[in-house]
Protein backbone atom coordinates (compact mmCIF):
# COMPACT_ATOMS: atom_id res chain seq x y z
CA UNK A 1 0.00 0.00 0.00
CA UNK A 2 1.54 3.42 -1.12
CA UNK A 3 2.22 5.74 2.00
CA UNK A 4 0.10 8.59 2.40
CA UNK A 5 1.06 12.11 2.22
CA UNK A 6 0.76 14.75 5.09
CA UNK A 7 -1.60 16.88 2.13
CA UNK A 8 -3.71 14.04 1.86
CA UNK A 9 -5.32 14.69 5.60
CA UNK A 10 -6.18 18.64 4.98
CA UNK A 11 -9.54 19.37 4.29
CA UNK A 12 -9.27 23.16 4.62
CA UNK A 13 -9.63 26.81 2.73
CA UNK A 14 -12.56 26.17 0.28
CA UNK A 15 -12.19 22.84 -0.09
CA UNK A 16 -15.16 22.21 3.22
CA UNK A 17 -17.71 24.25 1.00
CA UNK A 18 -16.82 22.89 -2.14
CA UNK A 19 -17.29 19.65 -1.07
CA UNK A 20 -20.39 19.83 0.62
CA UNK A 21 -21.67 21.77 -2.04
CA UNK A 22 -20.49 19.35 -4.96
CA UNK A 23 -18.66 16.21 -3.55
CA UNK A 24 -21.43 15.24 -1.08
CA UNK A 25 -24.39 14.62 -3.35
CA UNK A 26 -22.56 13.29 -6.05
CA UNK A 27 -20.55 10.71 -4.33
CA UNK A 28 -21.65 10.46 -0.64
CA UNK A 29 -25.65 10.67 -0.30
CA UNK A 30 -26.23 7.55 -1.65
CA UNK A 31 -24.11 5.49 0.47
CA UNK A 32 -25.05 7.65 3.60
CA UNK A 33 -28.69 5.86 3.37
CA UNK A 34 -27.60 2.37 2.86
CA UNK A 35 -24.67 3.08 5.86
CA UNK A 36 -27.38 4.46 8.18
CA UNK A 37 -29.74 1.78 7.64
CA UNK A 38 -27.47 -0.90 8.77
CA UNK A 39 -27.03 1.11 12.04
CA UNK A 40 -29.34 -0.77 14.91
CA UNK A 41 -32.43 0.97 15.96
CA UNK A 42 -32.10 0.66 19.97
CA UNK A 43 -34.20 3.44 21.67
CA UNK A 44 -32.12 5.24 23.97
CA UNK A 45 -29.39 4.39 22.01
CA UNK A 46 -25.79 6.48 21.50
CA UNK A 47 -24.23 7.10 18.32
CA UNK A 48 -20.33 7.95 17.69
CA UNK A 49 -19.45 9.00 14.40
CA UNK A 50 -16.18 9.37 13.31
CA UNK A 51 -14.67 11.47 10.51
CA UNK A 52 -18.19 13.22 9.97
CA UNK A 53 -16.37 15.29 7.40
CA UNK A 54 -19.50 18.27 6.98
CA UNK A 55 -22.18 15.99 8.33
CA UNK A 56 -23.61 13.92 5.54
CA UNK A 57 -23.93 10.88 7.88
CA UNK A 58 -24.53 12.84 10.67
CA UNK A 59 -27.93 14.68 9.13
CA UNK A 60 -29.26 11.27 7.75
CA UNK A 61 -28.70 9.67 11.29
CA UNK A 62 -30.41 12.58 12.88
CA UNK A 63 -33.53 11.95 11.06
CA UNK A 64 -33.59 8.13 10.60
CA UNK A 65 -32.99 7.25 14.30
CA UNK A 66 -35.35 7.70 17.32
CA UNK A 67 -35.74 10.91 18.84
CA UNK A 68 -33.99 9.88 22.30
CA UNK A 69 -30.65 8.23 20.50
CA UNK A 70 -27.64 10.96 21.18
CA UNK A 71 -25.74 11.58 18.63
CA UNK A 72 -21.98 13.03 18.88
CA UNK A 73 -20.34 13.57 15.16
CA UNK A 74 -16.40 14.25 15.36
CA UNK A 75 -13.98 15.46 12.86
CA UNK A 76 -10.05 15.60 13.03
CA UNK A 77 -10.52 19.09 11.08
CA UNK A 78 -12.19 21.48 12.64
CA UNK A 79 -13.22 23.41 9.25
CA UNK A 80 -15.01 20.17 8.04
CA UNK A 81 -17.19 20.27 11.64
CA UNK A 82 -17.93 24.29 11.39
CA UNK A 83 -19.04 23.68 7.93
CA UNK A 84 -21.62 20.79 9.03
CA UNK A 85 -22.52 22.68 12.09
CA UNK A 86 -23.58 25.41 9.60
CA UNK A 87 -25.61 23.29 7.21
CA UNK A 88 -27.27 21.90 10.68
CA UNK A 89 -29.48 18.45 11.41
CA UNK A 90 -33.01 17.83 12.12
CA UNK A 91 -32.12 17.83 15.63
CA UNK A 92 -29.89 18.09 17.94
CA UNK A 93 -26.38 16.78 17.37
CA UNK A 94 -23.13 17.37 19.84
CA UNK A 95 -20.16 18.41 17.38
CA UNK A 96 -16.85 18.02 18.49
CA UNK A 97 -13.31 18.06 17.22
CA UNK A 98 -11.40 14.63 17.90
CA UNK A 99 -8.64 12.22 16.38
CA UNK A 100 -9.75 9.24 15.80
CA UNK A 101 -6.40 7.43 16.79
CA UNK A 102 -7.01 9.47 20.30
CA UNK A 103 -10.98 9.32 21.25
CA UNK A 104 -11.78 11.75 23.96
CA UNK A 105 -14.11 9.64 25.37
CA UNK A 106 -14.37 7.10 28.18
CA UNK A 107 -14.35 3.28 27.91
CA UNK A 108 -17.47 1.38 26.47
CA UNK A 109 -20.34 4.18 26.19
CA UNK A 110 -21.44 3.88 22.92
CA UNK A 111 -23.71 1.32 21.41
CA UNK A 112 -23.05 1.79 17.88
CA UNK A 113 -19.34 3.62 16.36
CA UNK A 114 -20.10 5.12 12.75
CA UNK A 115 -17.68 6.44 9.85
CA UNK A 116 -18.12 6.87 6.23
CA UNK A 117 -15.18 6.81 4.16
CA UNK A 118 -13.12 8.22 7.04
CA UNK A 119 -10.91 4.95 7.59
CA UNK A 120 -8.50 5.13 4.39
CA UNK A 121 -7.46 8.88 6.40
CA UNK A 122 -6.00 6.95 9.55
CA UNK A 123 -2.55 7.29 9.73
CA UNK A 124 -2.78 4.15 11.65
CA UNK A 125 -5.63 2.05 11.35
CA UNK A 126 -4.96 -0.82 13.73
CA UNK A 127 -5.12 1.68 16.60
CA UNK A 128 -8.05 3.87 15.30
CA UNK A 129 -10.29 0.44 15.25
CA UNK A 130 -8.29 -0.10 18.60
CA UNK A 131 -10.22 3.39 20.02
CA UNK A 132 -13.26 2.36 18.36
CA UNK A 133 -13.62 -0.90 20.18
CA UNK A 134 -12.29 1.13 23.28
CA UNK A 135 -15.83 3.34 23.36
CA UNK A 136 -17.80 0.75 22.49
CA UNK A 137 -20.10 -0.92 25.31
CA UNK A 138 -20.31 -5.01 24.90
CA UNK A 139 -22.10 -6.33 22.13
CA UNK A 140 -21.81 -2.69 20.17
CA UNK A 141 -21.35 -2.26 16.55
CA UNK A 142 -18.86 -0.50 14.50
CA UNK A 143 -20.16 -0.01 10.79
CA UNK A 144 -17.79 1.87 8.87
CA UNK A 145 -17.55 1.75 4.88
CA UNK A 146 -14.26 2.46 2.53
CA UNK A 147 -14.16 2.74 -1.43
CA UNK A 148 -13.49 -0.28 -3.63
CA UNK A 149 -9.97 -0.13 -6.04
CA UNK A 150 -9.95 3.35 -7.84
CA UNK A 151 -10.88 1.40 -11.51
CA UNK A 152 -14.23 0.49 -9.70
CA UNK A 153 -14.61 4.18 -9.47
CA UNK A 154 -15.58 5.47 -13.00
CA UNK A 155 -15.39 9.55 -12.29
CA UNK A 156 -12.11 9.22 -9.53
CA UNK A 157 -10.17 6.83 -12.37
CA UNK A 158 -10.82 9.17 -15.25
CA UNK A 159 -10.12 12.16 -13.32
CA UNK A 160 -6.97 10.71 -12.06
CA UNK A 161 -5.69 9.38 -15.16
CA UNK A 162 -6.39 13.01 -16.73
CA UNK A 163 -3.82 14.70 -14.45
CA UNK A 164 -1.08 12.73 -15.68
CA UNK A 165 -1.54 14.86 -18.87
CA UNK A 166 -1.05 17.78 -16.52
CA UNK A 167 1.88 16.62 -14.53
CA UNK A 168 3.27 13.99 -16.53
CA UNK A 169 6.75 14.02 -15.05
CA UNK A 170 4.92 13.86 -11.18
CA UNK A 171 1.40 12.91 -11.55
CA UNK A 172 -1.10 13.69 -8.80
CA UNK A 173 -2.26 10.16 -7.32
CA UNK A 174 -4.28 11.03 -4.33
CA UNK A 175 -7.10 9.63 -5.19
CA UNK A 176 -5.51 6.18 -6.06
CA UNK A 177 -3.41 6.67 -2.98
CA UNK A 178 -5.90 7.05 -0.41
CA UNK A 179 -9.57 7.16 -0.69
CA UNK A 180 -9.34 4.40 -3.19
CA UNK A 181 -6.25 3.17 -1.37
CA UNK A 182 -7.60 0.98 1.40
CA UNK A 183 -10.33 -1.30 -1.04
CA UNK A 184 -8.36 -4.56 0.26
CA UNK A 185 -10.94 -6.53 2.66
CA UNK A 186 -8.73 -9.15 3.69
CA UNK A 187 -6.12 -5.55 4.81
CA UNK A 188 -9.47 -4.55 6.46
CA UNK A 189 -9.88 -7.43 8.41
CA UNK A 190 -6.36 -7.68 9.59
CA UNK A 191 -6.36 -4.43 11.02
CA UNK A 192 -9.71 -4.82 12.35
CA UNK A 193 -8.84 -7.89 14.56
CA UNK A 194 -5.51 -5.67 14.93
CA UNK A 195 -7.94 -3.38 17.05
CA UNK A 196 -9.55 -5.93 18.97
CA UNK A 197 -12.05 -6.90 17.16
CA UNK A 198 -12.13 -10.69 17.50
CA UNK A 199 -14.51 -12.05 14.91
CA UNK A 200 -14.57 -12.01 11.85
CA UNK A 201 -16.73 -8.42 10.14
CA UNK A 202 -20.11 -8.56 8.04
CA UNK A 203 -18.79 -7.44 4.88
CA UNK A 204 -21.26 -5.58 1.96
CA UNK A 205 -19.74 -4.59 -1.30
CA UNK A 206 -22.48 -2.13 -2.50
CA UNK A 207 -22.77 -0.84 -6.17
CA UNK A 208 -24.04 2.94 -6.61
CA UNK A 209 -24.38 5.57 -9.27
CA UNK A 210 -22.17 8.70 -8.20
CA UNK A 211 -24.17 11.33 -10.30
CA UNK A 212 -23.32 15.55 -11.45
CA UNK A 213 -25.35 18.42 -13.09
CA UNK A 214 -22.25 17.99 -15.49
CA UNK A 215 -18.56 17.42 -16.24
CA UNK A 216 -17.24 20.65 -15.39
CA UNK A 217 -19.37 20.26 -11.57
CA UNK A 218 -17.46 16.19 -11.47
CA UNK A 219 -14.51 18.23 -12.23
CA UNK A 220 -14.54 20.61 -9.54
CA UNK A 221 -15.82 18.22 -7.00
CA UNK A 222 -12.66 16.17 -7.46
CA UNK A 223 -9.99 19.09 -8.46
CA UNK A 224 -10.88 22.02 -5.73
CA UNK A 225 -12.81 20.29 -3.24
CA UNK A 226 -10.60 17.28 -1.96
CA UNK A 227 -7.27 17.12 -0.97
CA UNK A 228 -6.06 16.32 -4.49
CA UNK A 229 -5.97 19.89 -4.75
CA UNK A 230 -3.35 20.00 -2.29
CA UNK A 231 -1.37 17.97 -4.32
CA UNK A 232 -2.25 19.81 -7.41
CA UNK A 233 -1.43 23.25 -5.85
CA UNK A 234 1.86 21.67 -4.23
CA UNK A 235 3.18 20.86 -7.72
CA UNK A 236 2.12 24.22 -9.26
CA UNK A 237 -0.61 26.15 -7.67
CA UNK A 238 -1.26 28.65 -11.01
CA UNK A 239 -1.98 25.26 -12.88
CA UNK A 240 -5.23 24.39 -10.70
CA UNK A 241 -7.30 25.69 -13.55
CA UNK A 242 -5.95 23.66 -15.93
CA UNK A 243 -5.92 20.70 -13.93
CA UNK A 244 -9.88 21.35 -13.45
CA UNK A 245 -10.16 22.20 -17.09
CA UNK A 246 -8.25 18.49 -18.46
CA UNK A 247 -10.20 16.97 -15.82
CA UNK A 248 -13.51 18.29 -17.66
CA UNK A 249 -12.42 17.68 -20.67
CA UNK A 250 -11.80 13.68 -19.92
CA UNK A 251 -14.87 13.66 -18.54
CA UNK A 252 -16.82 15.28 -21.33
CA UNK A 253 -15.28 13.13 -23.46
CA UNK A 254 -16.60 9.74 -21.49
CA UNK A 255 -20.00 11.23 -20.78
CA UNK A 256 -20.88 13.85 -23.40
CA UNK A 257 -22.00 17.81 -22.29
CA UNK A 258 -25.03 16.56 -20.01
CA UNK A 259 -25.31 15.17 -16.78
CA UNK A 260 -23.04 12.44 -15.55
CA UNK A 261 -24.39 9.09 -14.27
CA UNK A 262 -21.14 6.80 -13.29
CA UNK A 263 -20.52 3.55 -11.83
CA UNK A 264 -19.06 3.39 -8.10
CA UNK A 265 -18.39 0.52 -6.01
CA UNK A 266 -17.75 0.44 -1.87
CA UNK A 267 -17.35 -1.98 0.85
CA UNK A 268 -19.65 -1.39 4.04
CA UNK A 269 -18.24 -3.70 6.98
CA UNK A 270 -19.80 -4.07 10.64
CA UNK A 271 -17.84 -5.32 13.51
CA UNK A 272 -19.17 -6.55 16.29
CA UNK A 273 -17.78 -5.56 19.75
CA UNK A 274 -18.19 -8.42 21.82
CA UNK A 275 -19.42 -8.80 25.64
CA UNK A 276 -15.52 -8.51 26.71
CA UNK A 277 -14.28 -4.92 26.63
CA UNK A 278 -11.03 -3.96 24.70
CA UNK A 279 -7.80 -4.25 27.08
CA UNK A 280 -5.87 -2.10 24.94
Amino acid sequence: MTTSSPLDHQFAGSIPALYEAYLVPMLFEPYAADIVGRVPMRAGSTILEIAAGTGVVTRALALALPADTSIVATDLNQAMLDRAAAAGTSRPVEWRQADAMKLPFPDGVFDTVVCQFGAMFFPDKAKAFSEARRVLAPGGAFVFSVWDRLAENELADIVTTALESVFPGDPPRFMDRTPHGYHDVRIVERDLAGGGFNSPPQVFTIEARSRAASARTAAIAFCQGTPLRNEIESRDSALLGAATDEAEAALTRRFGDGAIDARMRAHVLIAAAGSTPNAG
